[in-house]
C-alpha cells in the first residue's frame, strides 16, 4: 500500500504513530487503520511485533467502529494477545471526520512478556516468610512519614526530592492532619527524605499552620 500524503489526516496520524512507537520501543506496536478501506484497513505497522502486513483486513474492533459512530472513541488497556500467544495490553483510538464517521484508528499494543516476568520476579523478591519471629528496624512512625511523603510524590509522578516548594509544603500539611508531626523526629525525617534541611522543614511546618 502507498504512504498517504504526509498532511492528509491519515498522514499526520502516521506521523503520530511513528513517534509514539519510537518513545515506547521495543515493547508497543503502533497501527495506523484505514478505516474506509476494511478490506485492506491496515495503512501502517510501526515497531512490528505481531508479524502482520499493511493491506491486511481491519479486526473486530475495526468492523465494529466502522458499522456504529455510538462505538466509543477510546478503548483503553483491554488484554488482547498476538497470534503466538504472547500476552498483549492494547488500546484502540478512533478517527472521526467532519461527518462523524469513523474514518480511522489508531492501536497500540504493548508486548506484556517482559513485564509479566519482571512482576513474578518482583513478587518472588519481596515475598515475606511467615514467621513469629517480629523486629522493628524503624523508628516507630518514621516509616508512615516517609511512605505519606512518596506517596504523595508519586501522584504527581516525581520524587520526594523533586517536589518543588508548593508541594513539600502541602504533604507536611497532610502529615500533621494525620498525627505524624507528633512522631518523635519527625521534622528531621522528613527534612531527610525531602532533601531539604530541618530549619527548611519548620519553617514549612509554620507557614502551614499559619494558613
Amino acid at each position: 500500500m502507498s504512504k498517504p500524503e504526509e498532511n492528509s489526516l491519515l498522514g499526520q496520524l502516521d506521523i503520530i504513530a511513528k513517534g509514539l512507537s519510537e518513545t515506547f520501543s521495543p515493547f508497543c506496536e503502533v497501527v495506523v487503520h484505514d478505516l474506509k478501506n476494511p478490506e485492506h484497513a491496515i495503512l501502517a505497522i510501526h515497531n512490528n511485533l505481531s508479524g502482520r502486513e499493511a493491506g491486511q483486513p481491519a479486526t473486530e474492533l475495526g468492523l465494529a467502529r466502522i458499522a456504529s459512530p455510538d462505538f466509543p472513541n477510546i478503548v483503553a488497556n483491554y488484554g488482547n494477545q498476538f497470534a503466538d500467544g504472547r500476552p498483549v495490553k492494547s488500546t484502540s483510538i478512533g478517527i472521526k471526520d467532519n461527518d462523524g464517521k469513523y474514518v480511522a484508528a489508531l492501536c497500540l499494543n504493548v508486548d506484556m512478556t517482559l513485564f509479566r516476568g519482571m512482576q513474578s520476579a518482583l513478587a518472588r523478591f519481596t515475598e515475606i516468610e511467615n514467621t513469629s519471629v517480629q523486629e522493628h528496624i524503624e523508628p516507630t512512625g518514621s516509616e508512615a512519614i516517609r511512605q505519606r511523603i512518596d506517596s504523595y510524590a508519586a501522584k504527581r509522578a516525581t520524587t520526594a526530592r523533586a517536589l518543588n516548594i508548593a508541594d513539600r509544603k502541602a504533604v507536611i500539611q497532610e502529615i500533621r492532619k494525620d498525627g505524624l508531626l507528633e512522631v518523635k523526629k519527625s521534622m528531621e525525617t522528613i527534612a531527610q527524605h525531602l532533601g531539604i534541611s530541618r530549619a527548611t522543614a519548620y519553617l514549612y511546618a509554620r507557614q502551614e499552620n499559619e494558613i
